[in-house]
Formats: C-alpha cells, sequence, structure tokens
C-alpha cells in the first residue's frame, strides 16, 4: 500500500466521523440526553450518584450524573455500532475485491503474500450464524483457486478486525480461527499499510475530528435543560 492510500484510509475515517459520528451525537443524542422522559431513573441512585460526582445534590449535579454517562457511552457507543458498516465502506473505499465473500485484496507487508480478507469491525462483533458463513466463503474461493491452478494457501484468506485485541476475540471467531487466520487490530493494519503503529495514528486522526467542533458548550446547555427539568419535577 502507497503513502496515498493510506492517506485516503485517514481522511475516509475523519470524514465519516464528521458526517456520521459528530453531527448526531451533537443533534441527536445530546437533545435526547436534555429530555428527562428519556431517562428510566432508578430513585435509590440519582442522588447518590450526584453526591459521589459532584460533593451534591443539586439539580445541576444529578443531571451531570445522569447525562454524562449517556452523552460519553451509552449513546455514542449504540451510534458507532449501527453505522460500523459504513465505517468500513468508507474506510475502505476504492480498496474493494471482485472474489465472492472477499471485502478486499491486498498484499501482506509482512510476509508479502497476497491476502484475500473479509473485514469484521471488532472482537466481538459476530455471531454464530456468521462463523459458517464466513468459512464456506473462504473454502468456496480455495477451490476455485484449486480448479484454476492458483496459489492460495489457509493463511491467505484471513479475516481483517479492524479495532481490538487479540485477546479479547469472541469464541466465535476462535472457531473461525481453527480453519483460518483471525487478524486484529494493530497487526491487521500493520500487514495492510506496513506501518507498525498506523493503527494507533488511526486513533489520533479521528480524536482528532473532535477538537475541530467545541461542544463543550452542547454538554452544558444539555445539562442546564435537564437540571431545569429536574429542578421543577423533584423541587
Amino acid at each position: 500500500m502507497n503513502n496515498k492510500q493510506k492517506q485516503k484510509i485517514i481522511e475516509n475515517a475523519k470524514s465519516f466521523f464528521r458526517d456520521e459520528i459528530v453531527q448526531n451525537h451533537i443533534n441527536s443524542a445530546c437533545q435526547r440526553a436534555s429530555k428527562l422522559s428519556s431517562y428510566n431513573i432508578n430513585p435509590f441512585l440519582y442522588k447518590y450518584l450526584a453526591n459521589f460526582l459532584t460533593g451534591n445534590d443539586k439539580p445541576e449535579s444529578i443531571a451531570k450524573a445522569l447525562v454524562l454517562p449517556r452523552i460519553l457511552g451509552t449513546s455514542i457507543n449504540t451510534s458507532f455500532g449501527m453505522k460500523i458498516q459504513s465505517l468500513i465502506s468508507s474506510l475502505f473505499e476504492g480498496l474493494g475485491s471482485t472474489t465472492q465473500g472477499i471485502d478486499i485484496e491486498f498484499i501482506d507487508e509482512i510476509d508479502k503474500r497476497k491476502k484475500y480478507c473479509q473485514l469484521k469491525a471488532g472482537p466481538n462483533t459476530i455471531n454464530k450464524d456468521d462463523v459458517v458463513t464466513i468459512v464456506n466463503h473462504f473454502n468456496g474461493v480455495r477451490n476455485l483457486a484449486r480448479t484454476n491452478n492458483l496459489n492460495i494457501g489457509i493463511n491467505d484468506m484471513i479475516v481483517g478486525v479492524i479495532y481490538g485485541d487479540h485477546n479479547d476475540l469472541s469464541s466465535h471467531y476462535k472457531k473461525i480461527e481453527q480453519n483460518y487466520p483471525v487478524i486484529v487490530g494493530q497487526d491487521f493494519w500493520h500487514r495492510l499499510t506496513g506501518q507498525k503503529n498506523f493503527y494507533f495514528e488511526l486513533i489520533d486522526a479521528i480524536g482528532e475530528v473532535a477538537l475541530e467542533v467545541d461542544a463543550t458548550k452542547v454538554v452544558s446547555e444539555t445539562i442546564s435543560k435537564l437540571a431545569k427539568e429536574i429542578k421543577n419535577k423533584f423541587d
């Protein structure tokens, strides 16, 4: 992979986060988080959490204890999970494969062999049925290769997991590994780009997108709106 292609991946990732994640985070997630009706409040915990976080249980402190986990955890993770297929398509634009059941083909920068890769998001993003589908696709490619006298070995058919650590792979991925390699996170990006730290460069580039949009005002407004509702309801 050349430098232009590597830079394209980074730019694709940043564009995806600007268009698909940031705007939804600000316009949708924060708006929902500002409404008391969107929470299933545990009456035994909300004051405890406010005191734990800020040292008091004023409406604004309660609002913070509710809003921050929502907009920094639940909502963004849900949004990312729902859009992960779009992220994959965006990242690897122009690197697709014409082989059925294969997402991308590339020259492995470590062993210099051509890899036929099916892409997955994270270490827990497949189910039991996916295992059979992936293995059957790979078996089909290898059978066709033998028919056409092509040198495609077992280690040339891989599942590429774009983030995570090999130790965190689910049992479903481990079943695939009984037949074909599963390459995860840093190792995957190293093989794809030839740069050992590209995975972390990509993470940093995505993180920079947040600096383009100062959301502190939006977060403050979200907390203030919710605090007013809390004050009206509980005071």
